[in-house]
């Protein structure tokens, strides 16, 4: 469920699933060298073991999310051959969207593809 600055993504257990419960919040923060960036605060349940874990993306790389908290899933037991953590692709285009108008970003606006790639 989607509302602005908040994830919560659910999946129960089942045939061939895992269960999870994860809450994704985000806000805008300001960074002295470099200006706006993205604030994310996981927290949740993965197969009944409590994980809590932040982590910041630049205003270039902000777009990047689902791949990065994906990776921070995984690392705190989602099996992701299962797919992405976001898997609502309405989901995913309400939060890409509201993160967009948060960091004023606008198509077109440059990425420093190097820390894409390291996944800054």
């Amino acid at each position: 469920m989607f509302e602005p600055g908040h994830l919560h993504l659910t999946n129960l257990a089942g045939l061939h699933q895992q269960e999870f419960s994860i809450d994704l919040n985000y806000e805008v923060r300001q960074d002295p060298a470099e200006g706006a960036v993205m604030h994310f605060r996981m927290v949740g349940e993965i197969d009944a073991k409590p994980f809590e874990e932040e982590f910041e993306l630049r205003r270039d790389t902000a777009f990047n999310f689902a791949s990065v908290a994906t990776r921070v899933a995984a690392k705190h037991g989602l099996k992701t051959g299962f797919g992405p953590v976001v898997r609502s692709h309405k989901e995913f285009d309400a939060m890409f969207e509201d993160i967009r108008e948060k960091l004023n970003a606008h198509p077109g606006d440059p990425v420093d593809l190097d820390r894409l790639l390291k996944g800054d």
